[in-house]
C-alpha cells in the first residue's frame, strides 16, 4: 500500500524589501529579501485524499511573510527566519515543521562627494548573504547561516603541483597560476531550543557573518595557496576558532581556470610562463571542491 512518506510545500521566491528609517537623523537603511517557507507536518490526506482542510494556502504564507517584516526585525536574517518559521508551528496546530530560507540581497550606500548618502544605495548584484532556519516542534531550531556567490581572484600567489599522475594526466603541475573563485561558504550553529534562544543569540549572527566574510578574503588573499583542498580548510579552522556556538563549517569553491594563452604565433610574443599577461577566461568545464570541517567533540 503505497504512503507520503515525505512532503513539504509552501510559497517560493516571496520578494521583500524593507525600509528603516531614522526620523531624527534622516538616515535610512534597506534590507531586500527572497524567502522561501516551506511547511511540513500533518498534511498527507491533501495529498491522498483531496483534502484542503489541512492545507495553509500558499498565498497565506506569502503575506505572513509580509506582516512578520511589517511587525518585526528582518536584520539579523537569522532572527527573522525563526520568527517566521516560529510563527506556523504556534499558530497551526497540525504544521510541525518550517523550514524557511532567506536569501539577503547586498545593497551599499551610496558615497557622493566623499560622504555616505543617507539614503541612497548601490546594489552588488553577485554577493548573497543566505540563511536556512528549521523550526521543529520536536526538535528546536536548526540555523545554518552563509556567504554566496562572492567573486575572487588573486593573480598570484597560487600553485598546483604533486598531485596524482598517470596515463589520464594531461594537466601540467605550476608553482604560481591566477586563483580565482565564486565563495560559498556555510556555518551551522549548535541548536537553539526555541525562538527565545535565538533572540538572546541575536547580536552574535552579524558578527560571525563579518568574521566569516573578512576571514575568506584575508586567507584567500594572503596564503601560499598549495591547493584550494588546503587553503578552504585553513579557513574553517580560523570561522570555527572565531565563531563560538558553531558546529561546523563548509565550502563549495568552483575553480574558475584562466588559461594561458601562446601567441609565439605572432611575431615571436612571449606570454606563457613568467611572461604571461594576456590569459583566457574559461566558463567550463571548472573544477569544484568541497569540504566540510567539524568540531571535535570531547570523548565520554
Amino acid at each position: 500500500m503505497p504512503y507520503v512518506s515525505a512532503a513539504r510545500y509552501g510559497k517560493d521566491n516571496v520578494r521583500v524589501l524593507k525600509v528603516d528609517r531614522d526620523h531624527a537623523t534622516g538616515v535610512q537603511n534597506v534590507t531586500e529579501m527572497t524567502v522561501c517557507c516551506l511547511l511540513e507536518g500533518d498534511i498527507s490526506t491533501s495529498y491522498t485524499k483531496a483534502d484542503n482542510r489541512v492545507v495553509v494556502a500558499t498565498d497565506s504564507i506569502k503575506n505572513t511573510a509580509f506582516i512578520m517584516a511589517k511587525q518585526h526585525p528582518v536584520n539579523p536574517p537569522e532572527l527573522y527566519a525563526s520568527i517566521l518559521g516560529s510563527h506556523f508551528i504556534q499558530k497551526y496546530s497540525h504544521i510541525h515543521v518550517a523550514n524557511v530560507k532567506v536569501i539577503t540581497h547586498r545593497w551599499v550606500r551610496m558615497d557622493v562627494d566623499g560622504k555616505p548618502h543617507p539614503h541612497s544605495f548601490v546594489k552588488d548584484a553577485g554577493e548573497t548573504r543566505n540563511v536556512e532556519v528549521r523550526v521543529s516542534r520536536e526538535d528546536g531550531i536548526r540555523i545554518t547561516s552563509a556567504i554566496a556567490g562572492l567573486s575572487v581572484l588573486k593573480t598570484t600567489g597560487s600553485a598546483f603541483h604533486g598531485f596524482v599522475r598517470d596515463e589520464y594526466t594531461t594537466l601540467p603541475e605550476t608553482w604560481d597560476r591566477i586563483l580565482a573563485t565564486d565563495v560559498d561558504a556555510s556555518w551551522k550553529w549548535t541548536r537553539f531550543a526555541n525562538l527565545a534562544a535565538v533572540e538572546q543569540s541575536s547580536a552574535k549572527f552579524d558578527k560571525a557573518w563579518e568574521a566569516a566574510r573578512n576571514i575568506t578574503l584575508k586567507l584567500f588573499a594572503q596564503d601560499s595557496s598549495a591547493s584550494v583542498q588546503n587553503t578552504m580548510y585553513k579557513m574553517s579552522e580560523q570561522i570555527l576558532d572565531a565563531v563560538p556556538g558553531t558546529d561546523s563549517v563548509s565550502y563549495s569553491l568552483p575553480n574558475k581556470h584562466n588559461f594561458e594563452l601562446d601567441l609565439s604565433w605572432h611575431k615571436g610574443f612571449k606570454n606563457t610562463g613568467a611572461d604571461a599577461e594576456v590569459y583566457v577566461p574559461q566558463s567550463c568545464p571548472n573544477g569544484l571542491i568541497k569540504c566540510e570541517v567539524s568540531r571535535k567533540t570531547a570523548k565520554l
